[in-house]
């Protein structure tokens, strides 16, 4: 049987897993022992730290696995193409590894290829009010090479600047943040796949935040009917622009952008993988019918990506639980209308306080005809 290595094994690794093993491979899944369902889920699970990526290859060397891929992880991504080539297959360059993995990188990328960006720098501490001249107010606060809304502010004055730079950044693997601009509009994302250089767009995800100060995802829905159909020649110009800048051709890919009330397209930010929140794994499929797990399989086995649709489109939406109010809505969609529950996961327990999308108390996906 042929081998395959997934780093990762959460739960929205867990889809990546089933899908390989429905396409005849053996899953070999690497991460913390920490209960998580992918070490059930998976033919044999390694207590191996996702980022500890010598001694992956060694197992993977070992086994003799085809291919390693993840979705939905950027620190999974170094780990990732660090397998792929000592295995000898296409994946992105080394650099990519570094810019789209790191916020400040990124946006020098973007920026030194003409991508219309914000203004940004990169802070260890906080900076002296003169060196913000120019920048305007409000301002984003992050960690530089963080996700899942960690370590995110929204400040509109130097003293709330200078205390948000010194949290992103103990939020920050390499203890650092990015400042931005504050640029306003509604908030979506493009979802794609690349083979040789080629990007295929798959969707349009309309995402939903709690807003400021954190703007954590409560939800996202596919596809984005929102959008006029004449700025779409202009949005997906400006995500192949960003890929290219990212040298990302191979794989899924994440790019998340703002509309502007002018009507302009903004990029935020990019991930060479696949979207998280189930938005690679459920929402693509189910908005698309393409089998988008099979075809980060495909890409990473150096197959050209199949992308012919495997179901009958239609509408989807994820929502997060943050509350009990929320838990109790799932309940009552899952009563009024349970053929429309695509996938629903829920802790028990929606009385904790919610700070990042780490710790949302679970989801509902939801299904309706286009």
């Amino acid at each position: 049987m042929k081998k395959l290595a997934i780093i990762g094994a959460n739960e929205f690794q867990d889809p990546l897993i089933r899908r390989a093993k429905e396409m005849g491979f053996e899953t070999h899944v690497f991460a913390w022992a920490a209960g998580a369902v992918g070490e059930r889920t998976a033919d044999v699970f390694h207590p191996i730290s996702i980022t500890e990526k010598e001694a992956i290859w060694e197992v993977c060397r070992q086994v003799g696995v085809e291919a390693c891929c993840s979705v939905g992880s950027d620190l999974a991504v170094h780990t990732v193409n660090y397998v792929q080539r000592r295995l000898g297959n296409p994946c992105n360059p080394e650099i990519t590894d570094t810019i789209a993995t790191n916020k400040y990188a990124m946006r020098q990328a973007l920026t030194d290829a003409g991508v219309a960006c914000p203004r940004f720098m990169r802070l260890t501490a906080p900076p002296a009010p003169e060196a913000l001249a120019g920048m305007g107010w409000p301002l984003i606060v992050k960690p530089t090479d963080r996700s899942g809304s960690r370590g995110i502010y929204k400040v509109s004055d130097y003293a709330a600047l200078a205390r948000a730079v010194p949290l992103a950044a103990a939020q920050s693997f390499e203890k650092a943040a990015i400042v931005e601009q504050f640029i306003t509009g509604t908030e979506y994302s493009c979802e794609s796949v690349s083979f040789a250089g080629t990007h295929h767009i798959l969707a349009l995800t309309k995402k939903y935040t709690t807003g400021a100060p954190h703007f954590i995802e409560t939800g996202h829905a596919q596809p984005a009917e929102d959008i006029p159909a004449d700025m779409l020649p202009a949005i997906y110009g400006q995500v192949r622009a960003a890929l290219d800048a990212l040298h990302i051709a191979y794989g899924a890919s994440h790019a998340e952008f703002l509309l502007t009330a002018d009507g302009q397209a903004r990029i935020v930010e990019v991930g060479a993988r696949m979207g998280g929140d189930c938005i690679g794994s459920d929402l693509v499929y189910l908005s698309t019918g393409v089998d988008f797990l099979g075809a980060v399989i495909d890409t990473a086995l150096g197959k050209a990506p199949d992308l012919a649709p495997k179901r009958t489109p239609c509408r989807a939406r994820i929502r997060f639980i943050f509350t009990p109010e929320d838990a109790a809505e799932m309940e009552q969609v899952k009563a009024a209308a349970p053929d429309s529950i695509w996938r629903a996961e829920y802790d028990g327990n929606a009385s904790g306080a919610v700070t990042d999308s780490s710790n949302r108390h679970g989801y509902w996906i939801t299904t309706a005809p286009l």
